[in-house]
């Protein structure tokens, strides 16, 4: 009698996934170096002349340091980039997580605890790696282009807060998860989908209120002519906030901003002190104006509705790989699983939200365009809110000093920007602004 085929091992789920993952991280990694380099000549090309339609208005000096930290940006993204595919490659293919699990296993047996110290030790030295490229872009770059305003020992302190405001926070969320995991049944996910809503929205309301001031300080807006202003646009645009607060960034960056944050009763307009300082207050008035059409298009809702949808399908698809075999000894590690399929002693958990967590990025790297692109259609449709409700000119003006004091370069490549710009570039922005003759 004829002995059945054995399936071919090059056929199986575990061998197609491994040749799956490895082939889209080596074409993400190539698409990412292809594009930093691609900005990087076009910047360096283009670094020697002032573009026509802002000549007058940005001094040579301030376009060449543009280009000269842009450039010094993308070639450290060139770095990072190859760091950041062979750690992943070490923690999934190369076995680095199933040692680390093999390890905390033998060390603490399987459990809860187990599960939350595999966390807590992947997410420890993630971070000690991520450290010296940290220190680089701080220190290095950010201090050679005259932004940074840390001290060490502020940059310490800030290290120490948010890694024990991340413990304090992470860990408990985690731990729910991981119950629900093991104790909600197969609908698992979906409990853990509201959980994991229901802390974001919560977040949303304690951030701005109880973690951010750990880290800044914000004083009410003093300027009583500016507070003025601020407030009759709001009222034109429907907008109530519980305050408006000027944030110390200073005392980190010399880069300005103004955001709105919180959720429901406690959205607060913040404004970064080096806004106040670059900006006259019709300037001031139409940034704000800009941050309110984005309010007024409910942009920001559509944003956490999409959040809510694709977090729901990523959670579905997380509780369907979590039982399947192929899906860790596919990305290098070897699950508690016996032959048949049933879960062994110590349950698989947290090494499915690890390795969820390190492979759908890979993946999703190839769609973030679509995203770029649907950000900068918002971006669009705020800046024609705030013609409509403030000065056009100042829009334009403001949006030319910020480009200057933060150093964005006028000239990036056009690929790099389909790719990866969430802001249009500032010629296409400014093309459809009436700008003030230059002097």
């Amino acid at each position: 009698m004829p002995h059945a085929a054995l399936p071919s091992p090059l056929l199986s789920p575990s061998f197609l996934l491994t040749a799956v993952f490895a082939a889209f991280l080596l074409a993400g990694l190539a698409l990412r170096l292809w594009l930093a380099s691609r900005q990087i000549r076009h910047v360096a090309r283009h670094r020697d002349a002032v573009p026509a339609p802002f000549a007058g208005r940005i001094p040579l000096a301030a376009h060449q340091k543009a280009a000269g930290y842009t450039i010094a940006k993308a070639r450290f993204g060139l770095l990072d980039a190859a760091i950041g595919a062979a750690v992943l490659l070490g923690w999934t293919l190369l076995g680095g997580l199933d040692a680390l699990n093999q390890a905390l296993l033998s060390a603490l047996g399987g459990g809860m605890v187990q599960q939350l110290a595999l966390l807590g030790a992947f997410a420890l030295i993630s971070g000690l790696i991520d450290l010296p490229g940290t220190l680089y872009q701080t220190f290095v770059i950010e201090q050679r282009f005259g932004f940074n305003q840390m001290t060490p020992r502020l940059w310490l302190a800030d290290l120490l807060k948010s890694t024990l405001m991340g413990a304090a926070i992470g860990l408990p969320i985690a731990a729910l998860i991981l119950w629900l995991m093991g104790a909600a049944g197969p609908l698992w996910w979906l409990w853990a989908w509201c959980a994991w809503m229901g802390f974001n929205l919560l977040l949303m309301v304690v951030y701005p209120l109880f973690i951010a001031p750990l880290f800044n300080k914000f004083q009410p807006l003093e300027d009583e002519s500016l507070k003025a202003r601020v407030t009759a646009l709001m009222q034109r645009c429907g907008f109530a906030a519980k305050g408006l607060f000027v944030m110390d960034g200073s005392r980190r960056s010399a880069h300005a901003n103004a955001y709105f944050t919180g959720f429901g009763a406690a959205k607060r307009v913040v404004f970064y002190d080096t806004l106040l300082k670059q900006l006259t207050p019709g300037e001031v008035e139409a940034v704000l104006a800009h941050e309110l059409g984005h309010f007024k298009h409910r942009h920001i809702v559509k944003r956490i509705v999409s959040l809510f949808a694709l977090s729901l399908a990523g959670f579905a698809l997380l509780g369907w790989l979590s039982t399947q075999g192929w899906f860790y000894t596919g990305l290098g590690v070897m699950p508690n699983l016996s032959l048949d399929g049933v879960p062994g002693a110590a349950p698989n958990d947290a090494l499915a939200l690890l390795l969820f967590l390190l492979a759908v990025p890979v993946f999703t790297f190839f769609i973030s365009p679509l995203f770029a692109q649907l950000s900068r259609r918002h971006e669009f449709e705020a800046d024609a809110y705030a013609m409509a409700q403030a000065s056009g000119a100042d829009l334009a003006a403001a949006l030319l000093k910020l480009y200057e004091d933060n150093a964005s370069t006028l000239t990036p490549d056009p690929v790099y920007v389909k790719f990866y710009y969430s802001h249009p570039p500032a010629s296409e922005r400014l093309a459809r602004m009436p700008l003030v003759p230059a002097p």
